[in-house]
């Protein structure tokens, strides 16, 4: 199972959460490393998660067309 950890970025819908992921890649090239940052919705059956909690999430079945992860648990309110 792959495992992410990001910050909650907006409640969307009822059980939709969309959490940012903040990444630093290397540059092939210049050998530099350049800040990323990736938006995934995941699915909060409980609606325990609020704005600016730290959580983590982990792959999934798909739910809809863009879900494909669930929340595993909250690390920080």
């Amino acid at each position: 199972m792959k495992i992410l950890k990001g910050i909650v970025y907006k409640k969307s819908s009822d059980k939709t959460l969309i959490i940012i992921i903040k990444k630093l890649i290397k540059h092939k090239i210049y050998n530099k490393y350049i800040k990323r940052k990736y938006k995934i919705k995941v699915h909060d059956n409980e609606n325990l998660c609020k704005i600016n909690d730290y959580i983590e999430v982990k792959r999934c079945r798909p739910i809809s067309k863009t879900k494909f992860w669930i929340l595993n648990r909250i690390l920080k309110n």
